[in-house]
């Protein structure tokens, strides 16, 4: 392994997206993360499609939901709920700087797998529990899914048209947007915590949870209502605190305009002989074009309307006014700035099965990101794993399969 982390292992004991986000970026800086799943089936990301990838035989092999979030890794097949994948997952604790884990609330406790317990084999592990609520609080039983932690969190309150407009409506994100962002949040939790333990030597539990992780990032939103005590509604596509900064019609298409200060809103105004509306009180100021949204966005939509995107995209960037168009997901891979960064990447498991995903966007310039471990295959790497780290040897890894520990 190579990269800045390829000093730790992680345990990751987690599934679906947040936990497995986290320690798949753990991965791609150069941890050695072995993914335990149960054995047969496997993390529930695997069936999650279609699409699937064609295995290298032509069938139909994992989802490319699983594939999103799983590279780096080592498939353990292990069942947690027996004596013996129990005592397996201790010997690997012992073994590790991080364990990950999304069980409910004291899920692993009945395993003697919590952090307690784990705690007193090894004092220096991390221990990163998500969770839809948190350890604590009087929801903290509750199951929690992404969507329904978008419309708790209040995500989807302030996402989708104003009311009273056609297609008004809350909406959620197009991604799980809560999820990944507990991800995020997690892994600045673990390399915290490392860093912590790096001067004293001590371990910690970190409590992540999906509707504090939603909360946190509601941003400007959230302080928005603290300082008013008036809850921001739906804009559709345009922003609370700027105006112009939003999606306007052209004469083929639609084009972002994102006016973030006074000097650029004269730029524009200039590009269409329309200097009187950045000398105009009522829009001269970005304050003042948020008092007076309406009346202004109706003048630019008929002006804007007139040309085409390509037209005023080439207008706006003439004068150093943020535009942009708004790509399919086709569109955005075959823009040249994204292939030129390679977002968009392609491995290989041993037997030939492509493996397509997205490059992690943290540039190093002397640590640079690997990818040269892709999504595993379920339980690929149970007897390589328990023969490398744990030193079994073959007459013990095969009673482990006999006795259902292991697939």
């Amino acid at each position: 392994m190579s990269g800045p982390l390829c000093d730790l292992r992680v345990l990751d004991l987690s599934r679906i997206l947040a936990g497995p986000w986290a320690s798949q970026t753990l991965a791609d800086l150069g941890a050695e993360v072995i993914k335990i799943e149960r054995p047969g089936s496997g993390d529930d990301t695997r069936g999650w499609g279609p699409p699937f990838i064609e295995t290298a035989d032509g069938q139909a092999g994992d989802a490319a939901y699983f594939l999103s979030t799983n590279r780096g890794k080592y498939s353990l097949a292990l069942d947690i709920a027996s004596a013996e994948g129990q005592e397996l997952v201790r010997a690997l604790a012992l073994k590790s700087d991080v364990l990950i884990e999304n069980f409910k609330v004291g899920g692993l406790k009945k395993y003697q797998l919590d952090y307690d317990s784990l705690k007193a084999v090894n004092p220096g592990l991390i221990y990163c529990s998500i969770t839809g609520f948190g350890q604590t609080g009087p929801y903290a039983q509750r199951a929690g899914y992404d969507f329904m932690i978008q419309g708790m969190g209040g995500i989807m309150s302030v996402t989708g048209q104003p009311d009273g407009t056609p297609g008004a409506e809350p909406l959620k994100c197009g991604v799980a947007f809560a999820d990944v962002f507990t991800g995020l949040y997690s892994v600045a939790g673990i390399l915290s915590a490392l860093h912590h333990r790096s001067r004293t030597g001590e371990g910690q539990h970190l409590d992540m949870a999906l509707l504090d992780c939603q909360v946190a990032v509601l941003a400007n939103q959230a302080t928005n209502y603290l300082v008013s005590g008036t809850p921001p509604g739906r804009l559709g596509n345009a922003h609370p605190n700027i105006v112009p900064y939003q999606v306007f019609e052209t004469a083929d298409g639609h084009i972002i305009i994102a006016v973030g200060n006074d000097r650029q809103f004269r730029s524009f105004c200039s590009l269409f002989g329309r200097e009187d509306l950045a000398d105009n009180a009522k829009f001269a100021t970005n304050p003042a074009r948020v008092e007076n949204r309406g009346e202004l966005t109706e003048i630019l939509s008929k002006i804007i309307r007139i040309r085409t995107t390509l037209n005023w995209m080439k207008a706006l960037e003439d004068v150093s006014v943020p535009c942009g168009p708004i790509n399919s997901i086709e569109d955005v891979f075959g823009d040249p700035q994204v292939q030129s960064r390679g977002m968009a990447i392609t491995g290989q498991r041993p037997d030939g099965t492509p493996t397509p995903g997205v490059a992690n966007p943290i540039r190093l310039s002397e640590t640079p990101v690997g990818y040269d471990r892709p999504a595993p295959r379920l339980g690929a790497d149970t007897e390589d794993v328990l023969r490398r780290v744990l030193g079994l040897d073959d007459a013990r890894i095969e009673e482990l399969r006999q006795a259902g520990a292991i697939g």
